[in-house]
């Protein structure tokens, strides 16, 4: 069994708490993981300074090749982990085993990390605008049309507390090193692998281990994180995002409430766009915020819910090594009771409402228990209007309610978005869409909410969040000597 111990910028440090991560299916150990407590996370970050100054040796752009070999040894490679070594294939078996995600699933996490890493310099090229690294660097710089401007870094490191559901969320982070930060990241209690071996893989392309601290630990190790990091993501509920709401320093990542909207002009043609709607619902077993978890349109509602609950409701259970297994497990209990058969008391609740309709009902029961696990086959719902509770509602497994709405009320009722994929040739609703402000990613057209374009933000462009631009004037020979 791997001990694998917290990382105190760059160095391992034993503690005498630990955590072991079982096995989902058969409760097996499959690691102990020490527990950093606040108290050393605070002391350490007193120190963060020193994280920056050892990547501020090198330029953005050596950064940025490094990260092209660290893609390498992170997708290839066999790396350390803990006391131990780690391949590739054991990273993709170890994460789903104690995920409850399918191994694919966990294979194909690990190739969008790489090629995230792979790509860094374009992703900087368009998230900056184009703006030279340098002058991130250097804190100001001369834009080529000859303007001073002034970027001013809010922190040395970036802190995370990181989710163990979805192991993709790792790409919002990523970033942090080529832009000169260190990374104070709290790995989730069973999605260890990810942030260890992103470190592992680093350091073996000659970036300083100094950078990098890595705290597991309990609740209050990521309040620690996140008081005492001077910019930091937290990923949780609705309630982890209210909390942190107005707050500069943290950037919460929440429930998507991610929809697909069929305007007036297509609406009629909904069977082209059957899939589409299937697929962003059931991609990645649905647990991404990007899944859609609302399918909007002004008629034809009852035949779109029905179609997606014949595509998608047969779906079942399958071992997480099957390459066909499209579910993953919920491996946590919560008073003796799974975390699935909680959230279908919920999903239950919201039914008893009138005009809510359970589409999936004639294929079988969605809860499946099992011994030391639980799973909930894919739901689709439909609601006769946007008023109904549970088309408010989002959960981390392939879900969604069709909702039956006007166009003309659509963007006053669907709430906050993270991804809308509308499907429209209207101009004018397209006009509205892309004033929205309560919506994030807007796709026009026929495109999956869960189709992503890396050279774009996720969720908040991370440069807006790590650098303050500021006024800056110099003298007329300080300019001549930047140029």
């Amino acid at each position: 069994m791997l001990e694998i111990p917290v990382i105190r910028f760059g160095k391992p440090y034993d503690s005498l708490e630990k955590q072991e991560v079982l096995h989902f299916a058969t409760g097996e150990p499959i690691a102990q993981v020490h527990q950093a407590n606040g108290g050393i996370i605070k002391r350490d970050l007193k120190q963060a300074q020193k994280a920056r100054d050892a990547l501020l040796q090198f330029s953005c752009e050596e950064l940025i090749e490094k990260l092209k070999v660290a893609a390498g040894h992170y997708l290839k490679g066999t790396l350390p982990m803990g006391d131990g070594i780690q391949s590739p294939e054991d990273f993709y078996r170890q994460q789903s085993a104690s995920t409850g995600l399918p191994e694919h699933m966990c294979k194909g996490n690990m190739a969008k990390n790489s090629f995230v890493l792979e790509n860094m310099g374009k992703i900087l090229d368009c998230l900056t605008r184009g703006l030279d690294l340098k002058i991130l660097s250097r804190g100001w710089g001369v834009e080529d049309r000859g303007v001073v401007v002034s970027y001013q870094c809010q922190s040395p490191v970036l802190g995370a507390v990181l989710p163990s559901n979805s192991p993709g969320v790792h790409t919002l982070w990523l970033p942090a090193i080529p832009l000169q930060l260190g990374l104070v990241l709290k790995p989730g209690p069973q999605e260890p692998w990810t942030p260890y071996r992103v470190m592992a893989a680093f350091v073996e392309a000659g970036i300083p281990a100094e950078a990098f601290a890595l705290y597991p630990g309990e609740a209050e190790a990521g309040a620690a994180v996140l008081e005492a990091c001077d910019r930091a993501m937290i990923f949780g509920g609705a309630a982890t995002v209210d909390r942190y709401r107005g707050n500069p320093k943290v950037q919460a990542h929440g429930p998507g409430f991610s929809k697909v909207i069929l305007g007036d002009d297509v609406v009629d043609d909904w069977e082209q766009y059957v899939d589409l709607m299937a697929e962003s619902i059931y991609i990645n077993s649905g647990r991404g915020c990007i899944n859609a978890s609302g399918v909007w349109a002004s008629r034809h509602t009852k035949e779109i819910a029905a179609a997606l609950a014949k595509k998608l409701g047969p779906i079942d259970v399958k071992p997480p090594q099957d390459p066909e297994a499209g579910l993953a497990a919920f491996t946590t209990k919560i008073n003796g009771k799974s975390m699935g058969a909680l959230v279908w008391e919920m999903i239950e609740a919201d039914l008893k409402e009138s005009g809510v309709t359970h589409m999936t009902a004639d294929y079988g029961d969605r809860l499946v228990e099992q011994e030391l696990c639980s799973y909930l086959r894919p739901t689709i719902i439909h609601a006769a209007s946007p008023e109904a509770e549970i088309a408010k509602k989002e959960y981390m497994y392939p879900f969604a309610t069709v909702v039956e709405c006007p166009q003309e009320q659509m963007l006053k009722k669907i709430g906050p978005t993270l991804v809308c994929s509308a499907i429209t040739n209207d101009e004018k609703f397209i006009e509205q869409l892309v004033n929205a402000t309560h919506i994030d990613r807007l796709n026009i057209g026929a495109i999956p909410t869960t189709r992503l374009n890396w050279l774009q933000p996720h969720e908040g462009n991370i440069i807006d969040f790590l650098f303050r631009s500021r006024a800056l004037q110099v003298t007329e020979d300080r300019l001549a000597a930047a140029k």
